[in-house]
């Protein structure tokens, strides 16, 4: 059998990358395994090893002890700004660079939406989708989801448009208090006039897309992108005959979805469940 074969890193990518070789290169010139060095920096293995990889940005605090451990007299401290500002993996960041510029956000989702997410239910899916990830890297991904909401609250917002399982609305995220105070952002956000809210019922049986989640943007000038994503990866998808698929599917969504009048009455039904279920806790 083949011996084992690191992952190939490519700092000409982002500075995140870089980060992350310049760790690998200097570990190895010092002849170190990475189960040595984190011994010497005092830091998870596991953490260490997703960071040489970029696949997780560093943390506050390691860029030191990196400069210290390799004599390489703050050469860390100062690349940490660029690569603590790529909050995303390599994979999302075309399909969040052209978030920031939709006119226009359309999506499906099975969960309550990140971009309507209370800082406690986010933290909470975050966790649940990284169980063995570290307490610095749970919270930057919860940084990084209300960062995205900035521009939902922002000025000149964009257009939004959002369907919801019923599924978000039921399956208890946290605790009732939890999703108390989260059915009463969703109905906050069903007020502002750039967002239309939508919840698919259960009634609406099998549709394209269980499972997942559809994304659609679109862009200055009229073109339109569609993302999806499943529990692990995510795929942009840019051919335009490719894109009026995913456009004609969630046109249907739309369709078999209950009007913005009736979402809100759901949504208020289980704000008033949840709140009944959280009076018990506020006792204790």
């Amino acid at each position: 059998m083949p011996g084992f074969q690191p992952r190939p890193l490519h700092p000409e990518r982002s500075a995140r990358d870089l980060y992350g070789a310049e760790i690998r290169r200097l570990r190895e010139a010092a002849g170190m395994s990475l189960t040595r060095l984190a011994e010497v920096l005092q830091f998870s293995k596991a953490h260490l090893s997703r960071i040489e990889t970029a696949e997780s940005p560093p943390p506050p605090g390691l860029s030191e002890k990196l400069d210290a451990a390799f004599g390489t007299g703050g050469t860390f401290l100062r690349l940490y700004p660029l690569a603590r500002l790529e909050q995303y993996p390599d994979r999302y960041r075309r399909f969040m660079d052209l978030a920031t510029q939709a006119m226009v956000r359309e999506g499906y989702s099975e969960t309550v939406h990140g971009l309507l997410q209370t800082r406690a239910f986010a933290e909470v899916i975050l966790r649940a989708g990284a169980p063995f990830a570290s307490e610095d890297e749970i919270e930057h991904k919860v940084a990084a989801r209300l960062k995205q909401q900035e521009r939902l609250h922002g000025p000149n917002p964009p257009r939004y448009w959002f369907i919801l399982d019923e599924a978000s609305l039921r399956r208890i995220v946290g605790n009732p208090r939890l999703m108390r105070d989260q059915m009463q952002q969703l109905l906050q956000a069903g007020t502002l006039r750039h967002v239309t809210l939508q919840v698919l019922p259960f009634s609406a049986g099998a549709h394209s897309e269980l499972g997942g989640s559809l994304t659609l943007l679109t862009l200055p000038g009229g073109s339109t992108v569609a993302y999806e994503e499943g529990s692990r990866n995510g795929l942009l998808i840019e051919k335009s005959d490719i894109v009026a698929k995913r456009r004609a599917y969630y046109d249907l969504l739309r369709a078999q979805a209950l009007s913005p009048r009736e979402s809100q009455a759901m949504i208020s039904k289980a704000l008033e469940a949840f709140d009944h279920a959280a009076q018990p806790l506020a006792e204790e």
